[in-house]
């Protein structure tokens, strides 16, 4: 005779799986600001496909391409998300006609020696990304536009994409980090501090 007790009912009490739910549910509510990604002088479509795939899955509230040689229909056979179709988007002829929203602070993703190790880098609340092309660096016309240069702590150049991903997670992970200082101060009786 198959039971039929409710095993929801039997299930064992998981501490982390509790807070796991709460930080999702808290986080939604919490989390302020927004970020957008953008690509300068990419020359393969399927790789902007790719970070815009990446971005629309960490929560980007925009994408966009300056000086690209890119093709939307050739992007999205990488981006199985159709992220342009949730995601407003934006092609700049150049870097002078690259407008973004006021307050938004560029971020260049490039291997400089004088760019901040992304561990280190505290992410801002308002912000684009922004990757060079697949062979070669950000231009010095964007560079000098960007309030901050970031790099992997790689020794060489990794894939445009995988660095978009690295950054973005690492982006991720920084907020869910404050996120549960945040959630331990309410417990405690203190205040939460914002993110960013």
């Amino acid at each position: 005779q198959p039971n039929t007790c409710n095993a929801r009912a039997f299930r064992p009490f998981c501490p982390a799986r509790t807070l796991s739910s709460r930080l999702t549910n808290r986080r939604d509510r919490t989390m302020r600001g927004y970020f957008g990604v953008g690509v300068e002088r990419i020359s393969k479509s399927m790789n902007a496909g790719a970070i815009f795939r990446t971005a629309h899955a960490f929560g980007a509230s925009f994408v966009f391409t300056v000086a690209a040689q890119y093709q939307q229909h050739m992007g999205t056979r990488a981006d199985t998300s159709n992220a342009l179709e949730h995601l407003p988007f934006y092609g700049f002829p150049n870097v002078d006609e690259m407008l973004l929203p006021e307050g938004c602070r560029l971020v260049g993703v490039e291997l400089t020696d004088d760019a901040v190790d992304l561990p280190s880098f505290r992410h801002p609340s308002q912000c684009a990304y922004i990757l060079g092309p697949e062979r070669g660096s950000l231009s010095p016309e964007m560079v000098e536009k960007c309030a901050f240069v970031v790099k992997m702590p790689t020794r060489f150049c990794i894939n445009v994409s995988v660095a978009d991903a690295l950054v973005l997670s690492e982006r991720s992970e920084g907020c869910r980090v404050a996120t549960v200082v945040m959630l331990s101060r309410t417990a405690a009786g203190g205040e939460g501090g914002s993110v960013g």
